[in-house]
């Protein structure tokens, strides 16, 4: 259950009038450090972040995490085609401006990775560093068609216990040692309360038109320059889970390749994508940002 008290409620509004939430996670007393800039994926919400949003912030970091619009507590857009990621990056970069934040660790899972990638080509400087959570520019085509499978579907379920079968149900191949109480806590950060009180899937079904008009390909363009780009000028962590279908270990090796610098860690037994909560994965964040201003 997400412990409000930890985080207050920032508001500010996109170029084109939504109005856009954040889970503001203050950092803990010590010396100045970077904000992070959390970034969830496509069909998701800033709860992803809750379980390691706050260790962030009493390591001493800021941490900001994101409702992209169309998902949580962020308004619906009226025009479905803006749900892609250069439209996505350029409200990042609102709060950012709002905020009066000009370089920050940008924390992006899945899309929130390939919204790192957008920001980059727009503003250099702003990202000081990157940690890119199962995500890469380039992803294999099982998992891109496993997501868009399910993305805008409508879902019935009228009670709790059967939203969180059907959190089951679509994630059991990436934590298959999942318990009950965990399914039950992962519909919480993926559902919300529906109007008449049945619980409903937390993000506007129309997310799904840019992928139907596209085609699953269009989620993830040739985004290697971009890659390139981000890794090659400042520090990058890659974590990938151990048997995601998404970004596959040939993939991850091209990633590594091409930028050998890069920080790498994998997630043993977790498909796509890590929690962050993981040892192997909270292990290499907090080592990695160790090192970062």
């Amino acid at each position: 259950m997400t412990d409000s008290s930890l985080f207050s409620e920032r508001r500010w509004s996109s170029t084109d009038g939504l109005g856009l939430y954040a889970r503001d996670y203050p950092g803990a007393d010590g010396p100045a450090r970077l904000p992070v800039i959390a970034i969830h994926g496509l069909t998701r919400n800033s709860a992803d972040f809750e379980l390691i949003a706050p260790l962030i912030a009493r390591s001493g970091r800021r941490v900001l995490a994101l409702d992209i619009r169309g998902r949580g507590r962020s308004d619906r857009a009226s025009d479905p085609m803006t749900y892609q990621p250069p439209v996505y990056a350029k409200d990042v970069l609102a709060l950012l401006e709002a905020a009066g934040i000009e370089r920050a660790v940008f924390l992006g899972t899945s899309m929130g990775g390939l919204i790192t990638m957008a920001i980059t080509a727009l503003k250099t400087r702003v990202v000081a560093a990157a940690i890119l959570n199962d995500i890469g520019p380039a992803v294999s085509p099982e998992g891109l068609a496993r997501i868009a499978a399910y993305s805008g579907q409508p879902v019935e379920t009228p009670t709790w216990a059967a939203a969180a079968d059907y959190a089951r149900r679509i994630n059991a191949v990436a934590f298959p040692l999942y318990g009950d109480a965990d399914w039950e806590a992962f519909a919480r950060r993926i559902f919300r309360d529906g109007t008449e009180g049945s619980p409903v899937l937390d993000y506007d079904p129309d997310i799904a038109v840019p992928i139907r008009a596209g085609g699953a390909g269009a989620l993830v363009p040739n985004l290697w320059p971009y890659f390139r780009r981000l890794a090659k000028k400042r520090p990058t962590l890659l974590i990938r889970g151990g048997t995601s279908d998404l970004l596959g270990p040939d993939i991850a090796a091209r990633m590594r390749k091409a930028a050998p610098e890069m920080h790498y860690a994998e997630v043993p037994g977790v498909g796509h994508a890590p929690m962050l909560d993981e040892p192997e994965a909270r292990s290499a964040i907090f080592e990695f940002l160790r090192d970062v201003p």
